[in-house]
């Protein structure tokens, strides 16, 4: 899948900065070739303040509003090539993944652009409408936005082939848990504070789940609830 620029606003970052910014993700570790094309087309700019466009492709996280954050580039990119790991190029399209915490939609966006079915959740109502505003001039029919509560995914559209979460817990919601498939990938940040790191669980049978501890991470709290 392509998703096409939106537009309007092309001109104020360069095709260089982008350039920079791949090469940048390159130079970090980042392999996977559609994650990497996927963060060269998806315009990171369309989804940060028009004062803030400027920076869009430093490899730097930016507030968008209520509190929350655009992630750094280079934590996507790993975030998103990990999680997709297990589930080979041919079956990408096939795939059903779920996102906690849509945000500003940048990653919404590029999950789509990897192809598959993507459910996305917002709990934060005012975030949720940005997002959908953001995300419609790059008319991704496979994409799906919901406004609720993380903690329960989305039970309708389970099970997920990936399951992906943008906000720091104490714990892994066990809701989610169930809504994996057998085999599926969740990456999440787990922890508070300071003290946080990506957790890996990937499912192996109807009640066994195996967990990688992976690097240290810096994201904003997983709340309850919707506001």
């Amino acid at each position: 899948v392509r998703p096409p620029s939106p537009p309007g606003g092309l001109g104020l970052v360069s095709d260089c900065a982008r350039a920079r910014m791949i090469a940048g993700l390159r130079a970090a570790g980042v392999r996977d070739p559609a994650v990497l094309e996927a963060m060269a087309r998806v315009p990171r700019h369309h989804f940060v303040e028009p004062a803030l466009a400027s920076r869009a492709y430093e490899d730097v996280a930016l507030p968008i509003g209520h509190g929350q954050t655009i992630s750094r580039p280079g934590t996507v990119a790993r975030m998103l090539e990990i999680l997709l790991a297990s589930i080979p190029p041919q079956q990408r399209a096939l795939a059903r993944a779920l996102e906690i915490g849509t945000g500003c939609g940048y990653q919404a966006a590029l999950m789509a652009a990897l192809g598959g079915e993507v459910v996305s959740i917002e709990r934060v109502r005012g975030l949720h409408e940005t997002a959908r505003e953001r995300l419609r001039p790059l008319r991704l029919s496979s994409l799906r936005l919901m406004f609720g509560d993380g903690h329960l995914g989305a039970p309708n559209e389970a099970p997920f082939d990936a399951i992906i979460l943008a906000a720091a817990g104490p714990r892994i919601p066990e809701d989610l848990l169930s809504q994996m498939k057998i085999p599926a990938r969740l990456l999440a940040p787990v922890g508070d504070g300071e003290r946080q790191a990506l957790h890996l669980v990937e499912r192996t049978g109807d009640e066994t789940w195996e967990l990688t501890i992976l690097d240290a991470a810096r994201f904003v709290p997983l709340r309850n609830g919707t506001t």
